[in-house]
């Protein structure tokens, strides 16, 4: 029962405070037409005529100043990131290169560490060494003892 009652109370006070606002937003208390009015005595502050005056843009200034410097920072940021990516792909090939020549110089060491590739040396010729031909003789000590 008090739950309807107060729905009425608000519903009556909704209505008188719309008709309030009705009235007062006919009636100028200067008694002039507002699009009579001198447009110097009333600065229109609406829209993006309040963000232009000089007063807000000053205040402002700060503001627009991080905000340029934040994009500065995120510009230089990529331009660093690129040149990281730029001198890690570099070393990583160059590490592959080196990589390929350590593979081959492996390679011709085991080839020319064979015996038969001595052999045709000429460093080898030069210092008169020589293949043997027959198999090696193993010397035993006299005393019967290795």
């Amino acid at each position: 029962m008090s739950f309807e009652i107060n729905r009425e109370r608000i519903k009556k006070n909704q209505d008188e405070l719309t008709t309030y606002f009705m009235q007062e937003q006919f009636t100028e208390p200067s008694g002039q037409n507002p699009k009579e009015q001198n447009p110097e005595s009333t600065p229109d502050i609406s829209g993006w005529n309040r963000w232009l005056n000089y007063q807000s843009v000053v205040k402002q200034l700060p503001f627009f100043l991080f905000l340029t410097l934040l994009a500065v920072v995120y510009i230089y940021n990529g331009h660093y990131a690129d040149k990281t990516i730029r001198n890690i792909n570099r070393t990583a090939n160059e590490v592959k290169e080196l990589k390929y020549e350590y593979v081959a110089a492996k390679s011709e060491v085991l080839f020319l560490g064979k015996s038969s590739e001595l052999v045709k040396s000429d460093a080898i010729i030069q210092l008169g060494l020589k293949e043997l031909v027959q198999s090696p003789v193993v010397l035993k000590d006299s005393t019967g003892k290795n």
